[in-house]
């Protein structure tokens, strides 16, 4: 996540794929907010009303901006096994996405753009093993760490892991011991983490 606080006209420009002159009749029609440098004709934006822009018009929020390292991407073939999951990360303040199979997970991979995906191995259409080779491969995804949920044998663990996973963790398993991987993986501070969780999943 960038530390930019303002951005001039040029930066927006370059963001979002237009002349800067472009740029300019959006801040003069009030569409986006915008603040001149005393003595000069510069114009500054703060990097929140540029957000709140790109939001307003449907436009993509640069890749810069995003804190990935909150989103958490749950790719599962069980809406309860996903739906626990869910409610564990969300309730330590994850912003969560899931995705039922392989397929859905290869699109949301790329929309959504999370710090850290828990993976089922055994799922219909592509299989887990192979979505997690395939973000590993991918030059925008490979930082993506990967968490596999799985029932399957410790030797399909063991695979994963050396196709590139973080970590594994088998199904049951307790939603303290979850939660404790993933905020590992996403680097968070454990003391800004809420502990309410339900004991197993």
């Amino acid at each position: 996540m960038t530390d930019k606080k303002t951005l001039t006209t040029g930066d927006i420009a370059k963001y979002c794929g237009v002349n800067f002159r472009t740029v300019i009749r959006w801040i003069e029609r009030g569409h986006l907010k915008a603040h001149q440098l005393p003595g000069r004709g510069d114009n500054r934006v703060e990097v929140p009303d540029f957000l709140a822009f790109l939001r307003a018009h449907d436009m993509p929020i640069p890749e810069e901006f995003l804190d990935r390292s909150a989103r958490v991407l749950i790719v599962d073939d069980d809406p309860a096994m996903s739906a626990a999951i869910q409610r564990t990360l969300k309730r330590a303040g994850f912003e969560t996405r899931v995705a039922s199979d392989g397929f859905r997970a290869g699109t949301l991979l790329g929309t959504f753009l999370p710090g850290v995906m828990t993976l089922d191995l055994r799922m219909p259409g592509i299989p887990g093993l192979d979505v997690l080779k395939f973000v590993r491969l991918a030059e925008r995804l490979k930082d993506i760490r990967i968490l596999v949920v799985s029932a399957m044998p410790r030797k399909d663990l063991d695979a994963a892991l050396a196709a590139g996973a973080d970590d594994v963790i088998e199904k049951p398993f307790r939603n303290p011991e979850l939660l404790e991987k993933v905020v590992r993986l996403a680097g968070v501070d454990p003391s800004t983490v809420p502990r309410r969780t339900e004991d197993e999943a």
